[in-house]
């Protein structure tokens, strides 16, 4: 092994001087600017397709994958058309990203070189402008962010940008934007729109933009005011206003909660189920025997939705584990078709897969590894369901409207039931009084015998 002119080996020396280079500070820093990552094998190797885009690259990580090189040309024309719409010069976009260029790189975690050392710093650039663009026209495709001017310079058969494309190719390519390795820092898209309308939109724009054309729903509640980190970071707090239930118990109170029981069990203990009033997941909240739960839509791309989102805070710290800990309490509840069967009922599991069981499935499935912080925020809704579940009083009640009450004729069943036991009673203590107290005349008394 080399030594060093001392006599001392090179690692040694090597060590020692980066010693006196170590503050926390700047350790920090470093470590703050990072927000996209790639999902390490330990987490990607259970649903690999899950974490990998199907038909658009945004970013690096996937640029030049050979699977998504035909959308490419679609990015190129999207460019072009925002431009002459526009009127400005690419160099004043190109000048604007410039500025904010090493931002937007330490944003991605593990940046190679070739995106940042001579001609690879062009390419960033291009890239970022490329996509950044195309982002910003298929969002308004849709007609719903309301930032900048509307799309209608495409071609009628335009596959992408026509109604045709909006209908089919779109939802794909929403689906892309999910993906935690395939993430554009939405500073970029701020930079973008201010060049474009002359005007600085507000953090808030941004995110409401994003989120119009990820949840596709016309009412949305506050997004906040700073501009978030991605559409993934935003579609993830969209999802997670409000407090969550604070508990109004003692340690002393309530023992240590354990595994939450199916929802069937739940219900045959005598707990109902109730849709929440707002789509919050933190808005799960138990009181009086009544869960309220937030109403989910699954659909195709329920799962990857949240695969990606408990890898984003797995990875980011500091994000918190909300989401990973509501898969958790889903993965709880929901053991077979028949408890997404009840949760569907009652309006909390709106199913767009298919059959009940898939719904079961997919729950099942994506709940495996997940790591909960020691104090999970749900711990309160947990401690109390358990705690009801173990009085027998709630157990018995809960047997017998279960078995006398889930039709008429098992109520008039039981109220017949009820009815001849007790006109029994009655007969019975009737009989009994008879006995001990006979009537031995219509006046009460007795005749006198005659004398002798």
């Amino acid at each position: 092994m080399a030594a060093a002119g001392d006599g001392r080996r090179v690692w040694v020396v090597d060590v020692e001087r980066k010693l006196g280079e170590a503050d926390a500070s700047v350790e920090v820093s470093r470590w703050q600017r990072h927000c996209i990552y790639r999902v390490p094998a330990c987490i990607k190797d259970l649903k690999p397709k899950a974490y990998r885009p199907q038909v658009v690259s945004l970013g690096p990580f996937h640029h030049g994958d050979p699977e998504l090189l035909p959308m490419e040309e679609h990015k190129r024309r999207a460019l072009r058309h925002l431009l002459r719409r526009a009127k400005k010069p690419l160099e004043e976009f190109l000048a604007a990203v410039e500025e904010v260029a090493e931002q937007l790189a330490s944003a991605y975690l593990d940046l190679g070189a070739e995106w940042r050392d001579g001609d690879g710093r062009e390419r960033f650039l291009e890239m970022m402008i490329v996509d950044g663009c195309f982002l910003l026209e298929v969002m308004r495709a849709t007609n719903l962010d309301g930032i900048g001017k509307n799309t209608g310079d495409y071609a009628p058969n335009d596959p992408i940008f026509s109604h045709h494309g909006v209908l089919y190719m779109v939802p794909y390519i929403r689906r892309d934007m999910l993906m935690l390795e395939n993430q554009l820092p939405l500073l970029l898209l701020e930079r973008l729109v201010a060049v474009e309308t002359a005007k600085p939109p507000t953090g808030d724009a941004i995110n409401r933009m994003v989120l119009r054309f990820l949840s596709l729903s016309p009412r949305l509640p506050p997004s906040g005011g700073s501009l978030g980190l991605h559409a993934l970071d935003v579609h993830r707090r969209n999802m997670l206003y409000g407090h969550y239930q604070a508990p109004h118990w003692t340690s002393r109170d309530v023992p240590e909660a354990d595994i939450i029981r199916s929802a069937l069990e739940l219900y045959e203990a005598g707990i109902r189920f109730k849709k929440s009033h707002s789509e919050s997941l933190h808005d799960i909240r138990f009181r009086h025997g009544v869960l309220s739960m937030p109403a989910v839509t699954v659909d195709d791309s329920t799962e990857y939705m949240f695969l990606n989102m408990m890898a984003f805070e797995r990875l980011h710290v500091g994000a918190g584990n909300d989401v990973t800990a509501y898969v958790f309490f889903m993965d709880n509840i929901i053991d077979s078709a028949k408890d997404v069967a009840l949760l569907s009922s009652r309006g909390i599991i709106q199913n767009a897969v298919g059959s009940d069981k898939a719904v079961a499935k997919l729950f099942n499935s994506i709940s495996k590894d997940v790591v909960l912080e020691p104090d999970s925020k749900l711990d309160a809704v947990h401690r109390e369901v358990n705690a009801y579940c173990r009085k027998p009083w709630n157990m018995w009640r809960a047997n017998l409207i279960h078995t006398y009450f889930r039709s008429p004729w098992a109520f008039l069943s039981l109220a017949a039931a009820i009815f001849l036991l007790v006109m029994t009673i009655m007969q019975t203590v009737y009989t009994v009084l008879q006995f001990y107290h006979p009537n031995n005349g219509s006046d009460g008394s007795s005749a006198a015998p005659a004398p002798m």
